[in-house]
Order: C-alpha cells, then sequence, then structure tokens
C-alpha cells in the first residue's frame, strides 16, 4: 500500500523536524543574544522563498486549494522550505507554530509519491488528506486528532468516508514511526490503559463535572475563533500599511524583541513549550543584566 511508505516518510522527517525544533530551542536559551537577529533571519526566510520557494510560499492554502481542485501540484521544495524557516524561526526567537509545517510536510511528501506513482485525482486527494493526517498526528502524538483534522480539512462540513481508513493508517504509521526516531513527542498522549482502569474505579455520571467541560469547551472555542480573527486583522494591516514583505518581517522582529524586554522575560517567544518532553522548555527565567556568561537569568 502506498500509505505505508508515505506515512513512514512523513514520520522520519517530522521526528527530524521536532529534534531540530528542540535543538534551536536550547540554543537560543543557551545564547539569549539570538533574539537580536530576528528581523534579520526574517529578511533571509522571505528572500529564500521568493527565490527557490516559488508557489510553495502559499504554504497551507496551497494544499488545502489542491485537495478541493487540483492543478499544478504542492511541489516538493515545500517540506525542506517549511521545516528550516520554522526551525529558524524558532531558534531567533520567533513564534511559528508546529501544525502548519506538519501539515506542509505531509502534503509535500504525499504530493511527491503521487508523482511517482502517477496517481489519478481521486486517489492523488485521499493521499494528500493522509498525508495531512500523518504529519498533523506524527508532530503531535496524536494519530486520531490528526485524522479528524484532516476529514475537516477534506470535508468542509460533511465527512467523506472514503478518506476516513486511509487517513486513520497513515496518522497511526507515522506516529509510530517518529516515536520509533527517539525523538519524545508524546507530551500530549494519554495513557489511555490506566484512563481506562480509572474509569472502571470511578464509575458513575458528574453532573457539575460535566458542565464544567462543556463551558470550557465553548471559552476554547470563542478563544480559539478570537485568535484566528485577531491573526487575519493584524496580517491584514501589516499588508495595508507596510506592503513590503521585507518592511513587515522587520517591523514585526522589531516588535517581538520590544515586547521581550517589555515584559522583561522570553516567556512567550519562541515554541513557548518545549518541543519533546525531555527538551528544554522554550521559557527562560526573567532577564538579567548580570547573568554570567551572557546567558539568560541566573
Amino acid at each position: 500500500m502506498i500509505i505505508v511508505p508515505i506515512a513512514g516518510t512523513v514520520g522520519s522527517v517530522v521526528a527530524l523536524f521536532l529534534w531540530l525544533l528542540d535543538l534551536g530551542t536550547v540554543t537560543r536559551g543557551n545564547h539569549p543574544w539570538l533574539l537580536y537577529l530576528l528581523p534579520v533571519a526574517g529578511l533571509v526566510i522571505i528572500f529564500i522563498y521568493r527565490v527557490a520557494g516559488k508557489n510553495a510560499e502559499a504554504g497551507n492554502n496551497l494544499i488545502l486549494d489542491e485537495i478541493h481542485e487540483p492543478g499544478a501540484g504542492v511541489p516538493g521544495r515545500m517540506a525542506p522550505l517549511v521545516l528550516a524557516g520554522t526551525v529558524a524561526t524558532h531558534l531567533f526567537g520567533g513564534s511559528a507554530g508546529r501544525e502548519g509545517t506538519a501539515v506542509q510536510i505531509g502534503g509535500a511528501v504525499s504530493e511527491q509519491f503521487c508523482r511517482w506513482f502517477k496517481l489519478n485525482a481521486d486517489d492523488r486527494r485521499l493521499m494528500l488528506t493522509a498525508g495531512i493526517a500523518a504529519g498533523f498526528g506524527a508532530c503531535f502524538g496524536t494519530p486520531l486528532a490528526g485524522t479528524i483534522f484532516a476529514l475537516e480539512v477534506l470535508a468542509v462540513g460533511r465527512i467523506k468516508f472514503d478518506a476516513v481508513i486511509p487517513a486513520l493508517l497513515a496518522a497511526c504509521i507515522a506516529d509510530l514511526v517518529c516515536a520509533a526516531w527517539g525523538v519524545p513527542h508524546t507530551q500530549y498522549k494519554i495513557d489511555y490503559l490506566e484512563q481506562v482502569v480509572h474509569w472502571k474505579h470511578h464509575m458513575g455520571f458528574n453532573v457539575i463535572l460535566t458542565g464544567k467541560i462543556m463551558l470550557a469547551a465553548v471559552a476554547f472555542g470563542l478563544a480559539g475563533y478570537l485568535f484566528g480573527e485577531l491573526m487575519h486583522l493584524i496580517k491584514d494591516i501589516f499588508k495595508k500599511v507596510l506592503k513590503n514583505a521585507y518592511v513587515i518581517v522587520v517591523a514585526g522582529g522589531l516588535i517581538v524583541i520590544g515586547l521581550v524586554y517589555l515584559i522583561g522575560n522570553t516567556d512567550y517567544i519562541g515554541l513557548g513549550v518545549s518541543a519533546t518532553r525531555e527538551g528544554a522548555s522554550a521559557s527562560s527565567p526573567p532577564l538579567s543584566p548580570a547573568a554570567p556568561n551572557g546567558t539568560v537569568g541566573p
């Protein structure tokens, strides 16, 4: 089955991505002066994408377009470009997250296999969906969530049942392969067996707890909606006011540097958490000019 090599490759690339991301986080923690190079790093990343990226610059939107309306395809260069760009962004204190990178890695790898095997449009759609599930599931150690995420991307309001099994299989295989490389990416995983045993010993329906969970779910959804809307609003403002991409990335970098020194610590730059369970946290103690050897904090 073509899903097996796709998922195995995605899981391996994601393992490399998480390892490099953690290495970048640790390196920045040991050398806080790297934050001052964030605007320069942004310029270099934009330049590389403009010169070598071509349509890869469209990122996740390109993958979504290819799923719904197949066109020129997802370029293979998207995977190494987004991997390197994300790691570099976090190395210098930017916050690029992991989910977008995981989706693009999965999409680019699956598209490459589709070219090699000359798949038709329908099969290509399924493989792109499976690739997204594999990337997301492997990156966060959550194959079921990766599957649901990929199906939502494909469906836009309705589930395509022919994609369920390929997506779930790809997500599970990619997750296993990523873990097999020794990358402890399972910080979000739940010990399901332990939870089942716990549930058996505490059977019953807690109305108050259920109500709290429902309220929390609503709050999380509203927070996510607000975050998404603010992201789009800020992006539109920057494009309208500054217009040039190079000016935007420099301005963004300078704003991050200014905010770090305004709040007095680096808790909110980079990933915000460790990329792996055993990796150093992206958070750092308060800035201290008296810290020895140029490190942050005592």
